[in-house]
């Protein structure tokens, strides 16, 4: 029989937004998961629900011989989490929940129902419970990183588990337990390039105070960047995808890694487009040379705000300038810049959201998205500001993006700061090709609209 079925709660087609995106990526975590266990002698399945739907994957929970179902959860998927945890306790699964908020609220997922919640990587904590379970003890307390409830329903939280040392002893993803041409096929269909995603390492060891290390910490931890390379090597013979995704949170820490995976890549005459995350100060010319050498074709920079007291708050340990000089230096080799931005962190005011107007407007690059800042628990941001936080759903059926801060600027406050930026880069590019005095004209006066809507809404705050 099974030992274990593992899951997670993204459904690409019941999503709107996702439909419109269409760029959905193989969900790795999970998937070495099943390598690692595998590689135990356990019999591990993957039902990836990413073209599925939550009816199917309850209907197949409730038809099937129930073993140990694996959940991965993150606080996008977790009113979908909540809804399977129900439905998988009833049809007898003993369920498992992991992943980047599972930590933060074991007891919340143990009260939906689950049974167990493992904090931090969970390999090794999965194997240790799926050899308890199968020797039908009773004693979880020596599993380091799980979190349970005694038959008194009381809360048991065991020492977290120390992380992998060495990630070259671990399986590549078991990719074959999924479609993953289908993957590749979806991105063609409507974007014309298939692409598929690997990461080089795990963590990032800085300290942004609004960032969640629920997984990984605040680590660093590097494959051999040969290693890597065999990787990709493999990824493009096996599945032939037209560019890759580097699903690292920060590429390019370690330059001398990057040094010798350029080496590799051109020693073995690869070169394929990808795209990938790196913060601006770790982006300097050398290392933009042989990003864009080796097919970077678009770097995504963790901005953030333009505004310097925003971002010393933040502990974010980047300078204004950094980033307008990766932005540069990406548009002097013909790389595409993305940058994130947020609105709304705590302490910002009106010429904090000026700067980083002013910043983005400067700096033109060539994509940016925008999100008002939430707090995720087990960040020092969440901690700060705890007592102001307001709950507007159910726990089990809204997110950590949902909740409201007590007296800080409204949504439509930030909608309207958000329409007033985007006008106002549209104007500095329109300057920049020399658009014709008409239509610079009628810019300005959408500018003038956009920055009347939200003074208008300035003292409009949450409640």
């Amino acid at each position: 029989m099974r030992d274990l079925l593992l899951a997670h709660g993204y459904f690409l087609m019941e999503d709107p937004k996702e439909r419109v995106i269409m760029k959905p990526y193989a969900p790795l975590g999970i998937l070495y998961l099943c390598s690692h266990l595998r590689s135990k002698g356990f019999d591990v399945d993957v039902f990836d629900t990413t073209f599925s739907t939550k009816a199917e994957l309850i209907h197949f929970l409730q038809t099937d011989t129930p073993s140990v179902l694996g959940l991965y959860a993150n606080l996008m998927t977790r009113s979908n989490i909540v809804e399977i945890i129900e439905a998988a306790r009833i049809a007898g699964w003993t369920i498992v929940i992991g992943g980047p908020e599972a930590g933060s609220y074991a007891l919340e997922y143990l009260q939906t129902g689950a049974h167990f919640v493992i904090s931090g990587e969970g390999e090794s904590t999965l194997e240790e419970l799926l050899c308890v379970l199968k020797s039908r003890s009773a004693d979880y307390s020596s599993i380091s990183g799980l979190s349970y409830l005694d038959s008194e329903g009381y809360l048991h939280r065991n020492a977290p588990r120390e992380q992998i040392s060495n990630l070259d002893l671990q399986p590549w993803p078991a990719r074959d337990a999924i479609d993953l041409h289908r993957y590749v096929r979806t991105w063609r269909e409507h974007h014309g390039m298939g692409s598929v995603n690997f990461i080089t390492a795990r963590g990032c060891p800085f300290s942004c105070k609004w960032c969640s290390h629920g997984v990984y910490g605040q680590t660093h931890r590097r494959r051999d960047p040969i290693k890597v390379v065999d990787e990709i090597e493999w990824l493009l013979e096996t599945y032939s995808p037209d560019m890759v995704w580097i699903s690292d949170d920060v590429f390019t820490i370690n330059h001398a890694w990057i040094r010798t995976y350029h080496r590799e890549m051109q020693r073995r005459n690869i070169r394929i487009p990808f795209e990938c995350i790196s913060r601006a100060d770790r982006l300097t010319p050398e290392m933009m040379d042989m990003l864009a050498e080796l097919g970077c074709f678009r770097m995504w920079i963790g901005a953030e705000s333009g505004s310097q007291r925003i971002l010393d708050s933040m502990g974010r340990g980047v300078k204004i300038e950094q980033v307008h000089r990766a932005v540069e230096m990406c548009r002097e080799r013909g790389v595409q810049s993305g940058m994130f931005l947020m609105w709304g962190y705590e302490g910002e005011e009106m010429e904090d959201i000026e700067a980083t107007i002013s910043h983005v407007s400067a700096s033109r690059p060539d994509i940016f998205f925008t999100t008002v800042s939430y707090p995720i628990k087990g960040t020092p941001y969440y901690s700060n500001i705890s007592e102001r936080l307001i709950q507007i759903m159910p726990w089990g059926k809204t997110s950590d993006r949902e909740i409201r801060i007590r007296g800080r600027h409204s949504r439509n406050f930030y909608s309207h700061a958000d329409r007033l930026l985007r006008e106002e880069v549209a104007l500095a590019r329109a300057v920049k090709a020399a658009t014709p005095a008409a239509d610079i004209s009628e810019m300005r006066q959408n500018i003038s609209e956009a920055r009347s809507a939200m003074m208008a809404s300035l003292h409009e705050v949450e409640q």
